[in-house]
C-alpha cells in the first residue's frame, strides 16, 4: 500500500532539516521562512532487522524493504488558511497525505530565528492546528451550503450527511479537530470524500538540540499531547542529520559506543506506522526475500492482492508461519517438522512478522 506522511510546522522548526536526514536528500535549508517552496518528496525503507534475520536461515539474492514517502511542505503561518505566506497552496499538499507528522521546535538557537520572535511549542502548535481547522471549516461549509439544498429532494443520504456536517461543523467551531469527535464509521463515510486535515493521523516531532537544556519544553509538549491524545516522538534534527551522513558500519559502530538500539530517525518510521495501525508481512525464497506493509486487521486474500491484484482475485490459500517460529526452530525445514506451518483460508487475519508464500488460481 502507498503510505506517504506530510511533514508541517512553522518555518524555522527543523523541518526541512529532518527531511533531509531521513531521505539522505538536499532540500533547501535556509535560515529565513518559504525556503521549501515546492513539496519535497523522499522515499524511505522502513529498517527491518528481522529481514536479516530471515535471510540467515532462507539464502536470498536481494532484500526488498517496505518503504514509506516523506513530504516536506513548507512552513504554514498564522493566517494561512487565509492565504498568508502561500497558506493556501501549502495547506493543499497536506490533504493528499496519509498522515501529518507535526515538528514543534523545543530548542533555544539565537542564530536561528523564530517566525513568532520566541520559543513557545505550544503556542506553535495551537496556530499550526488553528489553520487546519479553519481551512477544515471552510471546507464542511461549502459542502454544507450544497448538502442543504438539496434536503428538499428527501434523499436519506443527503439528510444524514447534513447531519454529520453540522456535528463536524460544531466541533470544529469548538477547536477540536475532527479526529478527535467521536463518530459510528456509518457518520465518517460522509466525510470521506473531504479529506479533511484534521481528521489525518497526526505525530508531534519533538525537535531538541539538548534533551537536558530543552527538558523544560520537552515537558510541556509532552503534557500537551496527552490532553489531545496525540502521539510523539523527541528527534535532534542536527544530531540526525550527522548521523544520515555516516557510512553503514560507521554508523553502527556509532551505535554502538553510545548504546543506541535505533536512530531517532527509526524510532520517528516505527512510530508513524504505529500511529497508522500498520504491520508488516513478509514473502521469502531464493530470488528475494520482500516486506509488505498492511494495515491491522487485514485478512489474507486483501494481504496478497498488496502484491499483485491477481493474487486476490484466485486467492485459494495461503502457506503461513511466523517469524518467531523461524527464529525459535532455525529452519523453515524445521517449522513444518513442527506443525508450526499452517494453510490459512480466506478469513484469516494476518498478523504482523507472518511469512507467507499464496496459492492462487486465475
Amino acid at each position: 500500500m502507498g503510505l506517504n506522511c506530510g511533514i508541517v510546522g512553522l518555518p524555522n522548526v527543523g523541518k526541512s532539516t529532518i527531511f533531509n536526514a531521513l531521505t539522505s536528500a538536499k532540500a533547501a535549508s535556509a535560515n529565513y521562512p518559504f525556503c521549501t517552496i515546492d513539496p519535497n518528496k523522499g522515499v524511505v525503507a522502513v529498517p527491518d532487522p528481522r529481514m536479516e534475520k530471515i535471510a540467515e536461515f532462507i539464502p536470498t539474492k536481494k532484500l526488498v524493504p517496505t518503504s514509506v514517502e516523506f513530504v516536506d511542505i513548507a512552513g504554514l503561518v498564522k493566517g494561512a488558511s487565509q492565504g498568508e505566506g502561500l497558506g493556501n497552496q501549502f495547506l493543499g499538499h497536506i490533504k493528499s497525505v496519509n498522515a501529518i507528522l507535526h515538528v514543534v521546535r523545543c530548542f533555544e538557537k539565537g542564530d536561528i530565528i523564530h517566525v513568532e520572535g520566541s520559543v513557545h511549542p505550544v503556542r506553535d502548535i495551537e496556530i499550526i492546528t488553528t489553520e487546519l481547522i479553519l481551512a477544515d471549516m471552510d471546507t464542511v461549509e461549502k459542502r454544507l451550503t450544497r448538502s442543504e439544498k438539496l434536503i428538499k429532494t428527501g434523499d436519506k443520504n443527503v439528510l444524514a450527511a447534513v447531519e454529520v456536517l453540522k456535528k463536524v461543523r460544531e466541533g470544529l467551531n469548538n477547536g477540536k479537530p475532527v479526529r478527535a469527535l467521536t463518530m459510528t464509521d456509518e457518520e465518517k463515510k460522509h466525510i470521506e470524500d473531504l479529506h479533511l486535515m484534521t481528521d489525518k493521523p497526526s505525530l508531534y516531532v519533538i525537535n531538541v538540540f539538548d534533551i537536558e537544556k530543552d527538558s523544560k519544553y520537552i515537558e510541556q509538549v509532552k503534557d500537551f499531547a496527552k490532553k489531545d491524545n496525540s502521539h510523539y516522538v523527541i528527534i535532534s534534527g542536527d544530531i540526525e542529520s550527522e548521523i544520515a551522513q555516516m557510512e553503514p558500519e560507521e554508523r553502527k559502530t556509532y551505535y554502538k559506543e553510545m548504546g543506541i538500539d535505533e536512530s531517532g530517525l527509526e524510532k520517528l518510521i516505527h512510530e508513524t506506522y504505529r500511529l497508522l495501525g500498520l504491520i508488516t508481512y513478509f514473502t521469502a525464497g531464493p530470488q528475494e526475500i520482500r516486506a509488505w506493509t498492511i494495515q491491522q486487521g487485514t485478512k489474507a486474500p486483501q494481504a496478497a492482492g498488496v502484491i499483485h491484484t491477481d493474487f486476490e482475485r484466485g486467492f485459494i490459500c495461503s502457506e503461513t508461519y511466523n517469524y518467531n517460529d523461524l527464529v525459535a526452530n532455525g529452519s523453515e525445514q524445521k517449522v513444518k517438522e513442527k506443525g508450526l506451518l499452517r494453510l490459512e483460508g480466506k478469513e484469516y487475519v494476518v498478523k504482523d512478522g507472518d511469512i507467507m508464500h499464496f496459492r492462487f488460481n486465475v
